[in-house]
């Protein structure tokens, strides 16, 4: 198993070297994964709750990484850019990531969606910032 990883992070490498040096490089397969989520209290005594949040967390994937976004169901312009995954370790976003392909794909498939503000969780800071 861990040997399959190797060669597709090294076919991924390849891939992502092709397609910088213009190589004819066709492009790389991304996955999006969708789940809508509610976090509420417990109702009180009228039926109302403390706290009640919405919203959908996006999954990009290319198979060798994966990066996470959220959009809360009441704010329908806005999701945040929250992870990176590689494996099981899971890291919060710096510059770098910004110019992944993959971080660019998912942020133009949010925006092809709708969702004009964005914003990333900057790891340094801690503080989310806006993508431009």
């Amino acid at each position: 198993m861990q040997i399959e990883k190797l060669f597709y992070r090294a076919r991924v490498a390849l891939w992502r070297t092709r397609a910088v040096l213009g190589r004819e490089a066709t492009a790389w397969p991304m996955t999006v994964e969708v789940s809508h989520h509610i976090d509420a209290s417990e109702p009180d005594a009228d039926g109302f709750c403390d706290y009640h949040y919405e919203y959908d967390v996006f999954e990009f994937t290319d198979g060798s990484v994966t990066f996470l976004a959220r959009a809360y169901s009441d704010e329908p312009e806005k999701a945040a850019m929250m992870a990176r995954i590689e494996g099981q370790d899971h890291h919060l976003l710096t510059r770098r990531d910004l110019c992944h392909p993959l971080f660019i794909k998912a942020a133009a498939y949010l925006r092809a969606g709708g969702k004009t503000d964005l914003d990333w969780l900057d790891r340094r800071s801690r503080a989310y910032v806006p993508l431009t």
